[in-house]
């Protein structure tokens, strides 16, 4: 060991066995249909400035780790926007939008998912209002504004910022164009999921004939993840053990899954993690998740900024690797896995094994971004 074995000991918060395991294609496609996903990649791959992102090979961990290979999916090479979420907001603006020019479409983001919602409905002429919690960095809003979007702060965090988003479109009958699920709200974050499948179509055509043994999600209400999950059901032949990863603070996923229904979490700190931190599983991915995730692990913040420069320095790969604190996690969990030897042994960490992890984000916020690897 050399990257790894400066004394540092890599931690996690907690690590669950899914007790209702059970990965059934038939029922996934229920949440998110085949048609669904081919839509979306069909859409999506026309549009202007479309490449897949690169998929890349972490050599130099995987030979510390004891690993077969271990492939980074560089999200922050995705269009202009640097990260997943430039194909689901954007999608689903498309999808409601319906070449009707007059509508005003509206979302609540920690900063990303609006994003995208705000460059979505840019592409399309459409007027675009976007709440953000105080907590969502100056830098965050400007690059939502800077595409055009009305940027509304509201005090509180990102669950009063969706409450103030779903009542002023109510009020003014702005489109909601949300990543979230609820009751009687499960359409357009369907239509987001479906946009997030695009990464698996491009993985799967990336891999050659390596198979993937195991596959690392990074959760925050699950949208990602499910939407992974579903495309995991609609290409791979064979069945990964799927692991999902979240901030010990916004563990909703985890708490959801041991009890085997929708847990809602009372956060009472925010995670470095941002985009994660969110205190409930959507209910559309929660479909998919509660069956088929067989692994739950929970990180603190710790190992973060660290993870961050180690990717930026070229220590884990030939290749410097732009990574935002949302693409931390999904590595920092390999490690800890592989250094607890019980953990690896239950999950068949072997020298056979071949990792997915996604690198859902590069440096959407330059700032922070400075700020952490600089630590």
């Amino acid at each position: 060991m050399t990257i790894l074995s400066n004394g540092h000991f890599w931690k996690y918060s907690e690590f669950l066995e899914n007790k209702n395991y059970s990965f059934e294609k038939k029922n996934i496609s229920n949440s998110l249909s085949k048609e669904d996903i081919d839509e979306a990649y069909l859409n999506i791959s026309s549009w202007k400035g479309y490449s897949p992102t690169p998929l890349i090979e972490l050599n130099k961990l995987s030979k510390e780790l004891h690993l077969n290979k271990i492939f980074y999916k560089d999200e922050s090479k995705r269009f202009d926007l640097k990260s997943f979420k430039a194909l689901g907001g954007a999608y689903a603006v498309e999808k409601i939008s319906k070449g009707n020019k007059e509508i005003v479409v509206a979302t609540a983001t920690a900063g990303n998912h609006g994003r995208s919602v705000a460059w979505g409905a840019k592409r399309l002429g459409l007027k675009c209002k976007i709440f953000i919690s105080e907590f969502v960095t100056n830098a965050r809003g400007k690059a939502m504004a800077d595409l055009g979007a009305d940027v509304i702060k509201v005090k509180g965090n990102y669950e009063n910022s969706l409450i103030e988003c779903i009542k002023q479109s109510t009020q003014n009958n702005w489109q909601i164009v949300q990543d979230v699920a609820w009751k009687d709200y499960m359409l357009v974050p369907k239509y987001t999921m479906a946009g997030y499948t695009v990464m698996m179509k491009e993985i799967v055509d990336q891999i050659e004939q390596d198979k993937i043994s195991h596959v690392i999600l990074q959760a925050g209400v699950g949208g990602m993840a499910g939407a992974m999950i579903a495309g995991i059901a609609r290409y791979l032949e064979n069945i990964p053990k799927i692991i999902v990863v979240e901030p010990e603070s916004a563990a909703c996923v985890l708490e959801s899954i041991r009890t085997g229904k929708i847990e809602k979490i009372d956060i009472k700190r925010e995670s470095l993690m941002g985009g994660m931190s969110c205190g409930e599983v959507s209910l559309v991915p929660w479909e998919i998740l509660k069956n088929s995730v067989k692994y739950c692990i929970s990180l603190p913040d710790d190992d973060i900024a660290k993870t961050m420069k180690l990717l930026g320095n070229a220590s884990f790969s030939n290749d410097k690797i732009i990574a935002g604190e949302n693409s931390a996690p999904g590595v920092i969990c390999l490690i800890t896995c592989c250094e607890d030897s019980k953990i690896k042994e239950k999950m068949e960490l072997n020298k056979d094994s071949n990792i997915l992890l996604i690198g859902c984000e590069g440096d959407t916020d330059q700032e922070m971004y400075q700020k952490l690897i600089k630590q």
